[in-house]
């Protein structure tokens, strides 16, 4: 995600309810980690018709934005209150927007080592393909790996370890980059995946396939294993659906790392099936890693 010298802050949106709080702590955490200031983010939007109901006057387009305004300030306050007194250290930025969230965001990635966003998995459903969302179009068009935090916090494995889905391709390459990143930094394990989808009529031999999956995966991680030597790796060869099996790997997991737009068994990463059921069944971190980082 990051390069020795780099600034680029990790920025987060920021929930208004005090309540859900993990994607702003995963932030300052990582923040930390890397020594990189925090950007939280909150966008207030603007004044919309509807805004009052009743037979009370509606106050003008000024109060109106300004009362939006004061609230925008105050919920930056608090996160900011949130993280400096867990990190009293870490330097804090915060930005108080106008707008569509996914288009800020999406600016947001060109200067950013992450964008971070939570996730409340009791309505995963509508969070992630309701109106409100953002989770997806941000993936969509974020220029930086984008981290997908869900509400509540969800249960980790000792020791401790990360999974990353591998598909063979350039996309993946770089999600293995990042998974090897988050691993060292966190004294972590890495479980390195590439899963195997057999076809609805299984009439040939599936061993010589099954074999070069087995090649490209060894020819991923080689490289990367070197960088990090620290970090304990298993690789291997699964058969299933990818949603599935990784789902179940990444179920007591720190985080599960995909590259978006991958191919073979990860077709369609990132917005079709496997991402899409990858957020709706995964109780970790997600991050998903564009091929050419910024």
């Amino acid at each position: 995600m990051s390069r020795p010298g780099d600034r680029r802050p990790i920025v987060v949106g920021v929930d208004p309810d005090p309540a859900h709080r993990m994607a702003l702590e995963w932030a300052a955490d990582e923040a930390v980690r890397r020594r990189l200031p925090l950007r939280p983010v909150h966008v207030e939007g603007v004044p919309t018709r509807g805004f009052r109901r009743g037979p009370e006057i509606p106050p003008s387009w000024e109060e109106w934005n300004e009362a939006l305004h004061q609230a925008g300030k105050r919920v930056l306050e608090e996160a900011a209150d949130f993280v400096t007194s867990r990190h009293p250290q870490l330097d804090v930025e915060p930005l108080l927007s106008e707008g569509d969230p996914v288009w800020v965001l999406r600016e947001q990635s060109h200067d950013a080592t992450a964008v971070v966003l939570g996730s409340r998995h009791l309505s995963r459903a509508q969070e992630v393909f309701g109106s409100a969302s953002v989770a997806v179009p941000v993936m969509a068009h974020a220029r930086c790996p984008v981290v997908v935090v869900p509400e509540p916090a969800h249960v980790t494995q000792d020791p401790s370890y990360y999974v990353v889905g591998v598909d063979g391709s350039e996309h993946s390459a770089a999600a293995v980059d990042v998974a090897f990143e988050e691993a060292s930094l966190r004294g972590a394990a890495l479980r390195a995946l590439f899963v195997w989808q057999a076809g609805p009529l299984r009439i040939f031999d599936e061993h010589e396939p099954q074999q070069e999956c087995r090649r490209l995966l060894s020819e991923i991680v080689a490289g990367r294993r070197a960088r990090y030597p620290e970090v304990d790796l298993r690789h291997e060869l699964v058969v299933g659906h990818p949603v599935q099996v990784l789902t179940d790997a990444s179920a007591h997991a720190l985080g599960l790392v995909v590259g978006t737009r991958g191919r073979g068994g990860f077709t369609g990463m990132l917005l079709g099936s496997v991402s899409q059921g990858v957020l709706h069944h995964a109780r970790c971190p997600i991050i998903a890693v564009p091929s050419a980082p910024a």
